[in-house]
């Protein structure tokens, strides 16, 4: 399995168990806004919108120096293939820049992953992640991306990447570009063509002529 197959496994795993979750919170039932919502053209309740607005309004959190590693990371963890685009043409970095607006807790993991990246790439190539060779690049998330072979002075390292392949795969797979790379068809009309004749004959039971030329017809 390759590395775009297991990330697609793994954050397909995790979005459904979360949807479940939510889907079985029935203590609180909430009125959706009797308006359309402008920004997006689909209903909300009233404090999602409210709560949209106000992180729309802050400034972004990350320097634009933070966003082109980010964009340089997201794209090692989910390249372009034959198949798809990668991370950077899903604007990924985008979702990412807004979901840290919500979630704070992960703005000093994310800044200090951040940062030791480049110091990191300092240290081993005289420059910061971005302008080093994408080999080197490689060679430095390596060393990062598979916990169980990592150093232990690489510990911070690990854990900055494994948040950020979560986030990173998560903002693909709920991308225009992540859900055609998964398949996903959404609702098809289909076509029945009736109970099946061994259970017709079980029962004693046939279609007529009519039934047929009326109910079978599909066009």
């Amino acid at each position: 399995m390759d590395r775009r197959k297991s990330i697609k496994a793994l954050v397909l795993g995790t979005v459904s168990t979360g949807l479940l979750v939510e889907a079985c919170k029935t203590n609180e039932v909430k009125q959706p806004d009797a308006k359309a919502d402008a920004f997006t053209g689909a209903d909300r309740m009233l404090e999602e919108k409210a709560a949209y607005e106000k992180l729309m309004k802050e400034e972004n959190f990350f320097t634009s120096h933070e966003m082109d590693t980010i964009k340089v990371l997201q794209d090692i963890i989910i390249p372009k293939d034959a198949v798809s685009g990668s991370a950077t043409d899903a604007k990924v970095h985008e979702f990412i820049a807004y979901i840290i607006k919500e979630k704070t807790e992960l703005q000093t993991p994310l800044r200090g992953g951040l940062k030791w990246l480049d110091m990191q790439s300092l240290q081993q190539f005289d420059k910061v992640f971005t302008e080093a060779g994408q080999q080197q690049q490689i060679e430095l998330i390596d060393a990062i991306a598979w916990p169980k072979k990592a150093k232990k002075e690489m510990a911070q390292g690990v854990a900055f990447f494994s948040l950020m392949r979560n986030l990173v795969a998560t903002g693909f797979y709920t991308s225009e570009i992540g859900v055609k790379d998964v398949g996903y068809m959404g609702n098809q009309p289909n076509q029945w063509n009736g109970v099946p004749d061994e259970v017709l004959k079980q029962y004693g039971l046939s279609y007529s002529e009519k039934e047929l030329r009326e109910c079978a017809k599909y066009s």
